[in-house]
């Protein structure tokens, strides 16, 4: 059974239908549920190469992803469970990967849309499909079209 359950949550369709999932999941194992969305380290672009640190892009992309992940643990209230959230910074599937090693979760939820053509998946990558081999527990992928 599950008793810990990591949902990286974004705030996009995939992942509010992986919000739906992990709440019935929840509900029915009653688990301990955190969720965790991961911020890309910001960068100011200052040539086609190269990039440079920038704190107060930080601070405010920082206030974006926490406005999104309280909606979640709000929704996740609303319905009758407790949830914790944190945002973090970084690679998205090094830090999934490491909090839920941090929080012995049982599970990882993550949502996925399927790209329409073979390049934009080429190019883009897959974190649910990486995210797999780097994780120390079952994950479940929740797709959306």
């Amino acid at each position: 059974m599950y008793k810990r359950i990591l949902l990286a949550y974004d705030g996009s369709a995939p992942g509010q239908q992986a919000l739906l999932d992990c709440h019935d999941i929840a509900q029915w194992s009653q688990s301990e549920l955190t969720l965790i969305a991961v911020m890309p380290l910001t960068l100011t672009v200052i040539g086609p190469e190269s990039g440079v640190y920038d704190e107060s892009l930080q601070e405010g992309e920082k206030g974006r992803y926490q406005a999104i992940l309280d909606a979640g643990v709000r929704k996740l209230a609303d319905a009758g469970l407790a949830a914790r959230g944190e945002v973090v910074v970084g690679d998205a599937v090094t830090e999934i990967a490491r909090c839920a090693r941090r929080i012995e979760a049982d599970l990882i939820v993550v949502g996925h849309k399927h790209l329409d053509g073979w390049a934009a998946r080429w190019w883009r990558g897959s974190v649910s499909k990486a995210l797999i081999e780097h994780a120390s527990c079952s994950v479940l992928v929740v797709i959306t079209r």
